[in-house]
């Protein structure tokens, strides 16, 4: 049984790579995509875990090649998805999220249409500026550019399956749980897992 392809997209700063990482501790079944980016690595980040890091010149190869699944340009740096690297998780039966912003969903969706598209979004714009600021990783010209990009990415959301608000950690994270949750329990799905009990019920 194919496993579920889930889509979440969010403005820089509304916390949607914390969400992820607590929606991964414990799921065994849920893994997460790892993308290619051209983009220097931030404090912390570990090569293969949060990115595999790639010169332009190296990436633009592989793009040539029909290697990504989708690809955008975002503040400067490239990012792609891997196409083989999906389908080979998929086939497995592990539900896969992809991190990537609107552009990338968009491509995605094209490919997937089963694919389900999930936006995160900030409780305002305040808050999402004091976020970036409390990160302590861009200067204030960078912030002042991803705010203004973040207000274009969430045009965007109309575009999405699920919507849910960053306001409350908790009250986000139980969002997303219970998206992946129903997604699980489709009748599709529900039906293909469990084969032998429902022919013996019927």
């Amino acid at each position: 049984m194919k496993g579920n392809l889930f889509i979440i997209t969010a403005p820089s700063g509304a916390g949607k790579t914390s969400l992820v990482g607590a929606l991964l501790d414990g799921d065994e079944h849920l893994k997460l995509s790892v993308s290619h980016t051209t983009r220097q690595p931030r404090p912390g980040e570990i090569e293969g875990v949060h990115y595999y890091f790639v010169p332009e010149a190296k990436f633009v190869e592989m793009l040539g090649h029909g290697d990504f699944l989708e690809s955008a340009q975002v503040h400067g740096g490239y990012y792609g998805t891997s196409g083989s690297t999906v389908d080979a998780v998929l086939q497995q039966g592990l539900d896969l999220i992809l991190e990537i912003d609107w552009q990338g969903a968009q491509q995605v969706r094209q490919q997937y249409q089963d694919a389900i598209s999930i936006f995160i979004l900030p409780p305002s714009i305040e808050a999402l500026e004091q976020r970036l600021n409390n990160r302590g990783q861009d200067s204030a010209e960078v912030i002042k550019r991803r705010l203004a990009a973040a207000r274009e990415e969430m045009s965007h959301v109309a575009e999405f399956d699920y919507v849910t608000i960053n306001d409350r950690f908790e009250h986000a994270l139980e969002d997303l749980r219970a998206i992946i949750r129903s997604q699980r329990l489709r009748r599709d799905k529900q039906l293909a897992r469990h084969q032998d009990v429902v022919q013996n019920l019927l």
